[in-house]
């Protein structure tokens, strides 16, 4: 499982789908319960943005 999370098509998707899902939770969802799940989404999608950073390679 771990190396199936380390994919990189797999850290995009994670990526940008829980990043239109923490911009469109407030807007969908009402009240505490929606600013709550974009908060979740948003964590989510920086770990994994934060991830495919790292995994970055640096030529020189």
């Amino acid at each position: 499982m771990k190396s199936l999370l380390a994919a990189k098509p797999v850290l995009w998707f994670l990526f940008l789908f829980n990043l239109v899902v923490a911009a469109a939770a407030p807007f969908v969802v009402d009240g505490t319960q929606g600013v709550m799940t974009g908060v979740g989404m948003g964590v989510v999608s920086l770990g994994a943005g934060v991830s495919l950073l790292r995994g970055r390679k640096t030529a020189l």
